[in-house]
C-alpha cells in the first residue's frame, strides 16, 4: 500500500472531532433542556477552517455535518422532514463565512481562538437575523421590525458566543495537545 492510498491521520482526527462535536448538537436540541441552542456548530466551522490543509475539506466537512444533523433534527425532533428549510441560505452562508474566519487563524493561541469565536458569533448574529427579518415575515419590514428582530435574537447570539468559546476551547485545545503527543498530526 502506498502512502497516497493511506488515510491521513491529521485529516481523520479533524473529521472525527467535528463529527463527535456534532453529536452534542443532536443531544442538546433533542428536547427542551437548559442546553437548548448551546451547540458546537460555530466552533466546528472555525476548527475546520483552521486545521484542514485542503480548504475544500474545511468547508465540506463542517457544512455537511451541519446539514446532516439538520436532516436528523427535522425528522426525529421536529417531525417534519425537509432537505432545505426557509432561511437555509442565510444560515449556511453565515457558516461558510465562519469557516473562512477559521482559515485566517495562522497561529492557534487562546487569544486568537477567543477573537475568532467572538467575530464568528457576531457574524452569525448579523447575517442569520437579517435573513430572519427579511424572509420569515415574523417582523415587519420597517426600522422597528428590524430592531425588534435583532433584540429578540440577543439570547441566541449569547448562546452562540458561549458555545463558540467553550467548544472552541475544547476542540482547539484537544487538537493542540494531540499534536504535541503525536507529531504526525502537526504536519499539514
Amino acid at each position: 500500500m502506498t502512502t497516497k492510498n493511506m488515510i491521513n491521520p491529521r485529516t481523520l482526527l479533524i473529521t472525527v472531532i467535528i463529527i463527535s462535536a456534532s453529536m452534542w448538537r443532536l443531544i442538546s436540541l433533542s428536547g427542551h433542556t437548559p442546553l437548548h441552542d448551546f451547540t458546537p456548530i460555530g466552533a466546528m466551522a472555525l476548527f475546520g477552517g483552521c486545521y484542514f490543509s485542503d480548504k475544500w475539506k474545511a468547508y465540506l466537512v463542517p457544512l455537511c455535518t451541519l446539514w446532516l444533523t439538520d436532516l436528523v433534527l427535522s425528522y426525529f425532533v421536529y417531525h417534519h422532514f425537509t432537505l432545505f428549510y426557509q432561511g437555509f441560505a442565510w444560515t449556511y452562508g453565515a457558516f461558510a463565512i465562519m469557516v473562512m474566519v477559521g482559515t485566517f487563524i495562522k497561529k492557534v493561541s487562546i487569544r486568537n481562538v477567543i477573537m475568532a469565536s467572538v467575530i464568528t458569533a457576531l457574524l452569525h448574529y448579523i447575517i442569520t437575523d437579517f435573513g430572519t427579518w427579511i424572509g420569515d415575515q415574523i417582523y415587519p419590514l420597517t426600522w422597528q421590525g428590524f430592531i425588534a428582530c435583532y433584540v429578540a435574537a440577543i439570547p441566541y447570539f449569547l448562546r452562540m458566543l458561549e458555545a463558540n468559546l467553550l467548544f472552541g476551547g475544547l476542540m482547539f485545545g484537544a487538537f493542540e495537545l494531540a499534536k504535541k503527543k503525536f507529531p504526525v498530526l502537526a504536519t499539514r
